[in-house]
């Protein structure tokens, strides 16, 4: 019996002894997968976890944290295209399909219910967007295409209230992005309805993405807001928007720069524009919103190229409107992912990465960074090097620890640490004087918030956090890997677990709060295993260790007793540190208490202790900036705050606010510290008060000027600069940035030939010289780069620059080879480029005459994509070489495999607007062909009246318009000094004209008296040779000013007005007797000094007189116009120059005839005229030139002219600024407060009002309220209802032309289009006959006089669809052109290129050249051809957007959802303007990386 007994108790003991083995082991357990899942996530706070197969498009389940996987169930099996979870709701997740049909869970994926969409998800961003507070809201966008050869696609949103339990509703069509305010749960403000959506606008006549807008609603678009950004001005060019923590952010591209302006809102009503330091620029693709505080935005701003990138750290004030620098030279990647990353749970601790030898990469961008690692523990107001082990006693440049951080994670989650185990860091590096590879790393432990390391494990690991940091795993990440090693001490000592066979890591993870002590690293089976090339879920589970079976007891009052101790976080030498006006601390378990923490899915709180208030928990209050000393003082242009009766005279005193305020959220104890946001006495008229006075400046210059560009800003670029680069004859290059207030010279030692502005990029500045030496600026001139071309400039009149309309740093460069003397045997021009701003060269061709990216900001083709003028023969010299041996060529390659020979006698080519235009030289018939291109591969000719030959001695010059037709020049008298030639108009694709009128003068150079009005529709004036007779026999031309008003359909000579500026009539009677009558282009000095300017609308000025015909320039007076040339009125007597400034709230002019010491200016536009004195009486300035920003925003101008007592050249500032400090207020729903009226344009002929079938409304400053209007206001305002039609809204269509009676008649010899050519296109089911008649292409009259419709007939097989639309519409119908599914763009200027080694005074590109030539050779040696604004677009709004989403990408770019922790979006990690690179955190799917 006591034998039996002791046997139970030996066999009891052994199964004691053995349980006790089998749990002292963490349990494993392997689950196998077809392929590496797209999206694999644990919902938070539960043991559910979800596997996608993007491969079989199926979705598995684990109720068990990972250790056994189902697929879910009611889902169709393979429909599984992508997986989303519910950021903010713990228990939803939807699986959607390529299709309508898709899938939802509200049990974790228990259970799923399909769900139907009107439109498969978008393919272009995240297709479902999610609001935070309201758990069942959610916006879904999906691509909706129309069918056909003209079918296009676009984005369009719904959205739900009950997480799509029902059909989603419509939100809002052709969308970019959408978002719903609350989508951040720090975000509380307004209406959990408000959706902001980034859309084109509709009535923007401006290209992706400066046609974009961001519009908000909080009834779901049944009624819509357009979001103002600076007061209540609309903004454009709004690329996307993000909510980060309690900010609303939205990134806008500044239109004509690289630069991406920054803009934030607390409420989503009132926006600010983030700024940033002076000598700071955001820029495009080039700056990232980290992860930010509740009181703070963190932003890394690229400061270097995009090849080797680094960058800069700025933290903003409480509000998001201040930015501060706080970390220079942090490491970056091309994704725009930047070294940096707050400690979890732990406030104000932060590591980054900095790059060591910042100058040498700079210097050479392709130099191997040299990384470092930094960490604050301050909220980055101070960076410490890392204390590494072993390195006491040595110096911190040789002896420090790197640790590889964001640019190149290795898992999910956050990098460093967890926010269950508050202090304990994580991380692989290396100890030494910078970073090495990451293969060469050790895992490295911190348990005091980063304070102090210690040396872990040997080797890179992958590594987690599980029991609250109790449990630490890592697993080898440089080999596969039979084991896995966990520490139960804070890394101090490890132990490993047997994983049943070798496998290589790709992730390794846990629940999101690592409270769990379950784990699951996703693998591949390694090389030679049962499982090789295999997926694999390991599942690694320590619930069971028997050392850890007691769960750890808190004692707050005996820490002695307890298993954990209260751990201070940010301690400096011992001494926790305040921040935000507090310390505070956490409770941790000790490191030798043998427990597990077990408080699964609770975070762990701090407890804080407040502060007594210092400096730093203050902040600049509003109106308030940082001052070079550091205080808070007034911000530039900000308002004085004062009070009724406050201020009764200059120097009295009143109490305003100090400038200071505690930052919002800040805890500190004011009672036990320093106040600094009391009320403090102060001045009046501390702040700017205006002069009332007209002001100037002058700065003498050698030499004359040769040259002088101003570097336009955009109007949402930073900075408020007005820079001015001039170059004088003797060579010398001047600068300034304040519009002439202070000049310096810059480039000294250097002989520069040229300045050359970037055409689309207006911040890029380049300076040639002789040599192959070429400077750039990137910063308006603020800092120059030296660049070696490969050769000299060229000498033949060839473009010597050309650039790319999209990518800043693509350039063109065409040089000179051999060619000591320009007409030596082998001299000849070669064309390389570059993609890298010039640091590098590549070949294209040799023997050009011109090479450009076909390109064009409107003209949408590959990037790549390049068109040469190239001469056939390759050897000798090619100065000798004509026309007749020049092709056109082209290539995707750069000539390497790719070429295309299109013409092989051509006189010169063009790439303008939406088309390339070449003008060819038929041998046959010796005339000129004109052929048009909208893909730079096809050409199709262009189609002229019958008899209407051009002969090869003649010139096409094609006119700018913005009204969706080519206004066409052809020569019809070449004849040397008697040039005239006819005005012919296209249809709106650019291929069949009509005449418009006849014998337009030009000049020997081939430029047109012909130009439009800036700013509004369809107004030119031209002027006429009315003795054309006489001419011809050699007599001089007599000239007539005649003016359009629907877009050349008719031309009328000018109405004069009935006085003089002295009161005295003029002549009187019939037009055709007596007119207004006004010097032209062709007379002009400056090709850039136009009559009207885009920015004042209605306006315009020009020299001429009142009489049958057009007198010498030196016999006429000034006149102005303010309704857009109906009426007209003598401004003075005399011929002046004039500038525009403010929108034309401030017009100058000054006599350029004689030497004055004055100008004349109006404030209301002519009413009146103010005379300001600049000079004494004695010291008179023969003015050569009068000038101000191309936008004709700025307060102030300049004057150039020579001194008449001295040889010096004088450039005078005028300063109107000191006139007023008050912004004009525009609010047209407030006409108390308003400072604009609208006005409305219309025909002088029409009765209704209307011009173009419409009424459009256009903001006008009152003339009698004295402020300045300042950034530029969108026009028009508004397009009313449209007009029933009238013959104003027709022209002659195609092989017609006007009669006398202004009817249209068919030409001699002709027949009339064939209009059934219309049913060619997509959904046109009628034609009708030709009644003469074509519609304007810009009207959009309905209705009346429609004089091009007549007799309908259906198109072929179409007759069922033509009844039942006859029915419906009556005798509506198509028209014969129409091709266009878009409206046109604004055409800047006269466009203009002309083969001729010519220049225009000063040495300046000709207004729309994309180029610049070298050399100043008046003499034209051939033929000329020059071309602008051409007509047709075949892209859509969505087709551009897919062919330029680069911009808008990282905003709507969906990435690689490996949402474990913290929903891999490391707290609120965003790019703004630029697509995210995905990382490659699980490397290759085929066995071993």
């Amino acid at each position: 019996m006591q034998r039996h007994r002791l046997l139970e108790l030996i066999t009891l003991l052994a199964l004691v002894v053995f349980s006790g083995v089998l749990a002292d082991k963490p349990k494993v357990h392997r689950t196998t997968f077809d392929n590496l899942p797209a999206n694999y996530f644990y919902f938070n706070d539960s043991p559910v976890l979800l596997y996608h197969d993007p491969i079989t498009g199926v979705v598995y389940r684990s109720d068990n944290e990972g250790k056994t996987f189902d697929p879910v169930k009611g889902v169709k099996e393979g429909e599984a295209r992508d997986l989303i979870q519910h950021p903010f709701d713990n228990e939803k997740a939807f699986i959607l399909s390529t299709g309508t049909e898709h899938w939802r869970t509200e049990n974790q994926g228990k259970s799923w219910q399909s769900f139907t969409t009107p439109h498969p998800p978008t393919n272009m961003g995240a297709p479902i967007a999610f609001s935070a507070t309201k758990g069942n809201y959610a916006i879904f966008t999906g691509i909706k295409c129309e069918s056909g050869i003209f079918g296009s696609c676009q984005d369009v949103a719904f959205y739900t209230k009950d997480a799509f339990d029902t059909d989603p509703k419509p939100l809002l069509s052709n969308v970019i992005q959408c978002a719903f305010a609350q989508a951040s749960k720090h975000f509380k403000e307004g209406d959990p309805q408000t959706v902001f959506c980034v859309r084109p606008d509709p009535d923007s006549k401006d290209l992706f993405p400066d046609n974009l807008q961001l519009v908000k609603s909080s009834d779901w678009f049944q009624t819509t807001e357009d979001v103002s950004f600076e007061g209540s001005r609309a903004v454009r060019g709004v690329v996307g928007i993000v909510v980060v923590e309690k900010f609303l952010v939205a990134a806008v591209k500044s239109s004509g720069t690289d630069e991406m302006r920054m803009y934030v809102s607390l409420d989503g009503n009132l926006w600010d524009r983030a700024e940033f330091p002076h000598d700071s620029k955001l820029q495009e693709d080039a700056y990232t919103v980290l992860e930010s505080m509740p009181y703070s935005i963190q932003v890394d701003v690229l400061g270097n190229n995009a090849i080797n990138p680094m960058g800069t750290l700025y933290t903003s004030n409480s509000n998001g409107t201040y930015f501060v620098k706080r970390l220079e030279h942090t490491n970056r990647n091309v994704g725009g992912n930047v070294d940096f990353e707050k400690v979890d749970n732990v406030e104000g601790v932060v590591l980054a990465n900095v790059v060591a030898n910042w100058e040498e990469v700079q210097e050479r961008r392709m130099t191997t960074k040299k990384v470092q690692s930094r960490i604050s523990f301050d909220d980055g107001n101070n960076w410490h090097r890392l204390k590494g082990p072993g390195c006491d006693g040595k110096s911190e440049d040789e002896c420090s620890l790197h640790l590889h951080s964001v640019t190149s994670p290795h898992n999910s989650g956050r990098i460093f640490s967890s926010t269950a185990a508050p202090g304990i860091l994580m991380g692989v590096g290396n100890v030494g004087p910078e970073m090495k590879e990451y293969t060469e790393g050790d895992l490295f432990v911190s348990t005091d918030a980063g304070l102090t390391w210690s040396l872990s494990r040997s080797g890179a690991h992958k590594y987690e956090f599980g029991d609250g940091g109790s449990i630490l795993i890592a697993v080898d990440d440089e080999e596969s890997t039979d084991r896995v090693a966990y520490s139960l001490d804070f890394g101090r000592t490890w132990k490993e677990v047997d994983l049943d066979g070798k496998v290589k890591a790709r992730m390794l993870t846990t629940v999101p709060d690592s409270t769990s002590r379950k784990f699951t690293l996703l693998a591949t089976g390694a090389r030679g295993e049962k499982d090789e090339g295999k997926t694999l879920v390991v599942f690694v589970d320590f619930a069971n260790l028997d050392e850890r079976e007691k769960k750890c007891k808190l004692d707050e009052k005996d820490e002695g007793k307890s298993d954990f101790e209260k751990w201070y976080a940010r301690t400096v030498d011992g001494q926790p540190q305040c921040l935000m006006g507090h310390k505070e601390f956490f409770w941790r378990k000790k490191v030798d208490r043998g427990c597990f923490v077990g408080d699964k899915y609770a975070d762990p709180v701090p407890v804080e202790e407040n502060c007594p208030c210092t400096d730093a928990d203050y902040e600049c209050d509003y109106n308030f900036a940082r001052g070079d000393n550091g205080e808070c003082v007034p911000a530039t242009g900000a308002p004085d705050l004062i009070r009724s009766g406050q201020c009764t005279k200059p120097g009295d005193k009143y109490m305003g606010i100090s400038g200071y305020r505690l930052i919002p959220g800040n805890t500190c104890d004011k009672s036990k510290g320093v106040t600094k946001d009391e009320p403090v006495e102060r001045t009046c008229g501390e702040m700017h008060v205006p002069s009332g006075k007209v002001g100037h400046h002058q700065t003498e210059f050698n030499g004359e000027v040769k040259q002088y560009y101003y570097l336009e800003r955009s109007e949402t670029s930073s900075g408020n600069d007005e820079t001015v680069i001039l170059r004088t004859t003797k060579n010398e290059v001047w600068r300034t940035h304040d519009q002439g207030g202070k000049w310096d010279r810059i480039l000294v030692d250097q002989e520069v030939i040229s300045i050359v502005p970037h055409p689309y990029f207006k911040d890029y500045v380049y300076f040639l010289t002789v040599s192959k030496k070429l400077f750039v600026s990137k910063d308006r001139a603020k800092t120059i780069l030296e660049i070696e071309t490969p050769l000299p400039p060229n000498g033949f009149g060839v473009q010597v620059l050309q650039f790319h309309p999209v990518h800043s740093d693509w350039i063109i460069y065409t040089g000179g080879k051999n060619c000591e003397d320009v007409f030596g045997d082998n001299c000849h021009a070669v064309a390389y480029y570059s993609k890298d701003g010039g640091f590098s060269w590549d070949k294209i061709a040799q023997y050009v005459r011109t090479c450009s990216w076909a390109r064009g900001k409107k003209f949408v083709v590959d990037d790549d994509l390049v068109i040469c003028e190239k001469y056939s023969s390759e050897s000798g010299a090619q100065e000798s070489m004509t026309a007749r041996d020049l092709q056109l060529i082209s290539s995707n390659d750069y000539f390497e495999k790719d070429k295309n020979v299109h013409f092989k006698q051509m006189v010169g080519f063009a790439p303008v607007e939406e088309y390339i235009v070449v003008a060819e030289l038929d041998e046959e018939s010796k005339a000129l062909t004109m052929h048009v291109t909208v893909d730079g591969k096809n050409y199709a000719k262009a189609h002229f009246p019958p008899k209407f030959k051009i002969d090869h001695q003649q010139a096409y010059t094609v006119m700018d318009s913005v009204t969706d037709s080519i206004f066409l020049h052809v020569t019809t008298n070449p004849r040397t000094g008697s040039e005239w030639g006819s005005i012919m108009k296209s249809n709106s694709n650019g291929t069949y004209y009509v005449m418009s009128e006849e014998k337009v003068n030009r000049d020997s150079y081939g430029y047109v008296d012909f130009e439009k009005m800036q700013g509004l529709e369809g107004v030119a004036v031209i002027n006429v040779v009315t003795n054309a007779d006489d001419a011809l026999a050699g007599a001089n031309k007599k000239l007539r000013t005649k003016a359009t008003h629907n877009d050349g359909g008719e031309w009328n000579f000018i109405a004069p007005p009935k006085k003089d500026s002295e009161g005295k009539s003029f002549c009187s009677g019939l037009l055709e007797k007596c007119s207004l009558n006004l010097h032209g282009y062709t007379e002009r000095k400056d090709f850039r000094d136009t009559l009207s300017s885009g920015s004042a609308v209605g306006l315009m000025l020009g020299v001429g007189n009142v009489g049958e015909y057009l007198t010498g320039y030196g016999d006429g007076n000034t006149f102005i116009t303010r309704d857009g040339g109906v009426t007209w009125k003598e401004a003075h007597k005399g011929t002046h120059m004039w500038e525009y400034g403010d929108q034309g709230s401030i017009i100058v002019i000054v006599n350029d005839r004689e030497p004055t010491n004055k100008v004349l200016y109006t404030l209301n536009e002519g009413e009146s005229w103010e005379e300001y004195v600049f000079a004494n009486e004695d010291a008179k300035v023969k003015v050569t030139d009068i000038a101000t920003v191309p936008s004709d925003t700025s307060r102030r101008f300049l004057l150039f002219g020579k001194s008449t007592h001295s040889d010096k050249v004088l450039a005078i500032q005028l300063d109107f600024t000191g006139l007023t400090d008050r912004q004009c207020n525009l609010d047209p729903e407030n006409a108390a407060d308003d400072d604009f009226e609208l006005w409305t344009p219309m025909h002088p002929e029409s009765e209704n009002g209307c011009l173009f079938g419409h009424k459009a409304q256009y903001h006008r400053k009152l003339t009698d309220h004295l402020c300045y209007i300042g950034s530029k206001i969108p026009q028009p305002h508004k397009i009313l209802d449209n007009c029933t039609c009238t013959r104003q809204d027709f022209e002659c269509d195609f092989n017609y032309q006007r009669a006398s009676d202004g009817s249209c008649v068919l030409v001699d010899g002709a027949t009339p289009p064939d209009h059934s050519l219309v049913c060619a296109q997509a959904g046109v089911v009628e034609w009708f006959e030709p009644t003469g008649y074509r519609r304007i292409p810009m009207t959009t009259c309905q209705g009346g006089k429609e004089l091009d419709k007549f007799i309908a007939h259906a198109c072929p097989g179409k007759e069922r669809e033509f009844e039942r639309e006859r029915g419906k519409k009556g005798l509506h119908g198509f028209g014969l052109f129409v091709l266009i599914l878009m409206p046109f763009l604004a055409a800047g200027g006269v466009a203009w290129y002309v083969y001729a080694r010519w220049q225009a005074r000063y040495g300046q590109i000709r207004l729309g050249d994309e180029g610049v030539r070298v050399g100043d050779s008046p003499a034209v040696r051939y033929p000329i051809i020059a071309v602008s604004a051409l007509a047709a677009v075949v892209m859509t709004v969505p087709a551009l957007l897919k062919a330029l989403g680069g911009a808008v990408a990282g905003m709507i770019s969906r990435n690689k959802r490996f949402t474990t922790r913290d929903s891999f979006a490391r707290g609120g990690y965003s790019t703004l303007g630029r697509a995210s690179l995905d990382d490659d955190i699980l490397g290759d799917s085929d066995g071993e990386a």
